[in-house]
């Protein structure tokens, strides 16, 4: 757990260590208040059981002499306004103390949310295919969360308790040195005991929280992503039954978390109250003067009072804190992903594309265990080359076109550009050439404008660009006879719109971004005959200098193509001209 919290504070920016020392005040100050208000309480009650005593002692000679007070009853009044005064800055300073503690927690939080998101999002393609979706999600949305409810919170909270312990237990030592010393360390081992016998559950528990959240995520993503078929299939309660798998281990995790952190406090405070009584009773024993017994017995009830709940409060949020490990090491996974140089570097220009793409003997798998995708592939396409690549399932079509867009690293062999090798330190500055149009086009619940300049502010896009993009895609005049123009919103994923006009808007956006080389990744295998002429017709209208990689299961797909190159197994089969491959291959090894 100490190494956990160590790398946590590294990952807190400076400007909220910075504010941690502003707390730190606070709790001083807190507990000073906290001192003040339980002090206050025995001249309180010594001048309302004997007033005579206090009017008698030297102490409070000068506020006697500054009040001009005559008759000990005239005590009664300034002194409980000096005691109800240090009860409502007691309260107050607790007050501000949570305020403090809770937005600054959340604001780191916030803090930590953010790095988690963003060090996810430059992370190498690679990475990402790797890892289930529903890891990340969770790590985002709940485990930073957590992180905050489960660690950061509660060790506030702990320092704040610690700091406010010291002060109340230094008052009590003052009024009776052996009744409070006793009190604190029984209270003390019986909530070490308690810790040691529950240390192994809360861990497991822990455990079953940080796995079961990842499942309910799965669950939740998988259900409603499938509706359709999930409503076609029936299959609802084979979904529920999942969901509920993971969700109910989950809850019960959490509740004996919270029961194990809450339980201990109606004992000890019974038991707080018990001392008291036995207390009392030792005084009453002894012949002690009642006029001194009931100030020390309210003192110490008062102390006792700020002692018991401060004492749970550190217990119950140290146990918030065990719990929270498993999700507070998954949250410092996300958080210590590498970023690359280039996140913070604004100025990259795109590297000079004139001549040639070429693949040096490139060789490709997902990982050492995993055989070869691409094996010792080597061609040349020439600028403003219309490329299309065809090839059965498995023949490494997808794996080509990721190498070539700097997605994927060959693991043997090099990618060169005009004769410059692509690597991991110039691979943002070649995708700075490159424009993608997918078989399934993302769409932002937005704007038609906000999807043709996807990533780009409102305020900032080029309209008369956006507009000229829009007619080379075939979907200027559709756009204009919508009643909002570029206005209309295309809804979820695009749901408002046909197949044809969200293949046409992604051709749209690539043409946007006015790329050297635009790759159509089976961008039109989803249309029909009709829908496909259309959209083959935006592609042919793109200007003669772009370099295109089609890949495709449809012979006419291919007709725009100057070159056709057939993969096998992760080779390269053929190359040759639409007539000399398209026309000697079958359908079924397309």
């Amino acid at each position: 757990m100490k190494n956990n919290l160590i790398s946590l504070w590294k990952h807190i920016p400076f400007r909220r260590r910075f504010q941690f020392s502003i707390l730190f005040a606070l709790m001083v100050l807190a507990s000073f208040a906290e001192v003040v208000s339980i002090a206050a309480v025995m001249p309180f009650l010594t001048v309302i059981t004997s007033p005579e005593s206090l009017y008698s002692n030297e102490a409070f000679s000068p506020l006697i002499r500054m009040l001009n007070i005559s008759e000990p009853q005239q005590l009664l009044l300034p002194l409980t306004i000096v005691f109800s005064v240090a009860a409502l800055f007691s309260g107050a300073m607790r007050l501000v103390l949570l305020w403090t503690q809770t937005r600054l927690s959340h604001a780191i939080g916030a803090d930590i949310s953010f790095s988690i998101y963003r060090r996810t999002l430059y992370q190498p393609y690679a990475i990402h295919v790797a890892r289930n979706s529903s890891e990340v999600i969770a790590g985002v949305s709940q485990k930073a969360n957590e992180v905050v409810h489960l660690v950061i919170l509660p060790l506030l909270i702990i320092f704040s308790s610690a700091v406010m312990l010291i002060a109340i237990l230094a008052v009590l030592l003052t009024i009776e040195t052996m009744v409070a010393l006793t009190t604190f360390t029984g209270f003390a081992m019986i909530y070490l005991i308690i810790i040691a016998l529950t240390k192994r559950k809360v861990q497991r528990n822990s455990e079953i929280i940080s796995g079961k959240q990842n499942q309910v995520i799965k669950a939740l993503q998988e259900g409603l992503g499938g509706i359709r078929d999930v409503l076609i299939d029936g299959t609802q309660s084979t979904y529920c039954q999942t969901y509920r798998d993971a969700d109910l281990p989950l809850r019960r995790a959490r509740a004996d978390i919270q029961i194990i952190s809450s339980a201990p406090r109606f004992a000890i405070e019974s038991f707080g109250m018990v001392l008291i009584a036995f207390l009392a009773y030792s005084l009453s024993r002894d012949g002690s003067d009642l006029a001194n017994t009931v100030p020390i017995l309210g003192a110490l009830a008062l102390g006792a009072q700020r002692l018991l709940p401060t004492l749970q409060q550190a217990y119950s949020n140290w146990t918030l804190i065990r719990g929270g490990q498993s999700q507070l090491r998954d949250a410092l996974i996300l958080l210590d992903q590498p970023l690359p140089d280039f996140n913070i570097d604004t100025s990259i220009k795109a590297i000079s594309f004139q001549d040639t793409i070429e693949f040096k003997h490139v060789s490709f798998s997902y990982s050492e265990k995993t055989p070869l995708v691409l094996k010792d592939i080597s061609l040349t396409i020439k600028k403003g080359t219309r490329i299309g690549i065809v090839g059965t399932t498995g023949s490494g079509k997808s794996t080509f076109i990721d190498i070539v867009m700097g997605l994927l690293q060959p693991t043997k062999g090099c990618l060169k550009i005009d004769g410059t090798t692509i690597n991991a330190e110039n691979m943002r500055s070649w995708q700075l050439n490159i424009a993608h149009v997918p078989q399934a086009i993302f769409l932002a619940d937005a704007t038609i404008a906000e999807n043709i300049a996807l990533g780009t502010a409102l305020e900032k896009i080029d309209i008369a660009r956006m507009e000229d993009a829009a007619k080379k895609a075939q979907i200027y005049d559709t756009i204009e006879s919508l009643e909002l123009k570029y206005k209309t919103k295309v809804g979820e994923r695009g749901v408002r719109l046909s197949g044809g006009q969200r293949q046409r808007i992604g051709i749209a956006r690539a043409l946007y971004k006015q790329a050297d080389v635009i790759i159509f990744d089976e961008a039109t295998s989803a249309l029909d005959d009709v829908t496909e002429t259309a959209v083959m017709k935006a592609i042919d209208n793109i200007r003669n200098e772009v370099t295109m990689i089609i890949v495709a299961h449809r012979k006419s797909t291919l007709s725009v193509c100057d070159q056709v190159i057939q993969l096998s197994n992760g080779t390269i089969r053929k190359v040759g001209s639409y007539e000399e491959i398209v026309g000697a291959i079958p359908q079924t090894e397309f």
